[in-house]
């Protein structure tokens, strides 16, 4: 039987969780806004409507928050690929991969996820922990994309090079320039 100390701290533990997905999912908006090197601690406080000093509660610094931020935006993209995956109109690697590129090309019309990618991307360069969020995050999705569509090595590498190509396309609004370079980026590309 639970003791009273007991279930006050499970709701404690409950409460922490709960703000720490909060100020996870308001971060990826200031982060989105400003990246990494751009964004303060106190900027995503203030969004979340808590103090500094329970963000530093919740992440020892500004690193392990973006970094937690970074591993959140790679599950949601594992959730809309595996969504992808099951609408699948047949089992073949192509079918499979087509409705994972449009499952994912749904999710980075949220553009606060998109721009969270590409300033991890960014950072990562010369922020090893963040280089190592990014790469775990990449690992577990690729192998994720090979096991679920059952496509090879080149169909896979395909597979991330259109998803780069796309956050590219969404980032310069590509489609709403028309000129014959835009064409050629976007032939048989699907946005929304």
């Amino acid at each position: 039987m639970s003791t009273h100390m007991e279930m006050e701290r499970r709701r404690q533990l409950s409460t922490a969780d709960e703000r720490r997905e909060t100020v996870l999912r308001t971060a990826i908006g200031a982060f989105a806004a400003r990246g990494y090197f751009g964004t303060t601690t106190s900027e995503v406080a203030k969004a979340a409507g808590i103090s500094q000093a329970y963000v530093y509660r919740l992440f020892p610094n500004k690193e392990a928050l973006f970094t937690a931020v970074v591993e959140h935006c790679f599950v949601r993209v594992r959730a809309a690929l595996e969504s992808g995956a099951a609408k699948a109109e047949s089992s073949a690697p192509e079918a499979v991969l087509a409705s994972m590129g449009d499952a994912y090309a749904h999710l980075i019309s949220d553009n606060d996820l998109m721009l969270v990618q590409l300033h991890a991307q960014a950072a990562a360069v010369s922020e090893p922990a963040i280089r190592e969020a990014v790469r775990a995050g990449y690992a577990r999705t690729v192998e994720y994309v090979r096991s679920a569509s059952g496509g090879d090595e080149a169909q896979v590498q395909e597979f991330f090079a259109v998803g780069m190509l796309c956050h590219l396309l969404v980032s310069i609004d590509a489609g709403a320039v028309s000129a014959p370079w835009t064409r050629t980026l976007t032939a048989g590309i699907m946005h929304y």
